[in-house]
């Protein structure tokens, strides 16, 4: 599969080494520019490119940068990208980092439906409660009794199951968390985000989440 993905951190940089080892054709961009990829790209044989340029022929491209960062992507991304690009969000709403985010605090939407808005794009959330170690670490094959789960939200069921099967792909099973609406259950303070279980903890974990965020994580 031809893959993109903007922004090279720690999720995006361990991302690229997993999908390239598995055999994908991997572009990766960041904000300071391709040639500060260089490592990463002689270390994976990913391809540097400017942001630009990171979705064109993707079937699927993953947005893996703060959401204070998501607005100044440039406009029309996705335009060369495949027909059907399947777009992966992996971002989480940290206030104290990204500033007050009106869409997010003052009008309820989940973290998710705001990036698919300032994107024109529908997203699958996924990885965002994932720690990007285990992404080296705890990938295991299907049916092992220590596999970790990972739940996935989205509105297009055929962009989930893209995800879920490249997941799969990984080494970690995924548990169905619905819509983008009830991506809230794997938002950060939530009994899921950052859970190392498997399908029926992580079944459990998404049940018990609490709609309202803490007076803490606001603070």
């Amino acid at each position: 599969m031809k893959i993109g993905i903007i922004g090279a951190g720690n999720i995006g940089g361990n991302l690229t080494r997993r999908l390239t080892a598995l055999g994908h054709d991997v572009s990766v961009a960041n904000s300071r520019g391709p040639q500060t990829l260089t490592a990463l790209a002689e270390e994976t044989g990913a391809t540097p490119v400017p942001v630009e340029e990171a979705a064109r022929g993707a079937e699927l491209v993953v947005v893996t940068v703060p959401l204070k960062a998501v607005p100044n992507l440039p406009s029309g991304l996705f335009d060369e990208a495949a027909d059907g690009a399947v777009v992966v969000d992996t971002g989480n709403y940290y206030p104290q980092r990204d500033g007050k985010i009106a869409g997010i605090e003052d009008e309820g939407l989940t973290e998710s439906r705001w990036t698919a808005q300032q994107l024109g794009h529908t997203v699958v959330k996924a990885f965002n409660g994932t720690y990007a170690q285990d992404l080296l670490d705890r990938h295991r094959p299907a049916g092992a009794p220590d596999r970790i789960a990972l739940p996935v939200a989205a509105d297009d069921a055929s962009a989930k199951q893209v995800v879920r099967d490249l997941i799969d792909e990984l080494g970690f099973d995924t548990v169905d968390a619905g819509s983008l609406d009830d991506s809230w259950r794997q938002q950060p303070g939530t009994p899921v985000y950052g859970l190392q279980e498997g399908v029926d903890a992580v079944t459990k974990a998404l049940a018990e989440a609490p709609r309202e965020r803490s007076a803490d994580f606001r603070s």
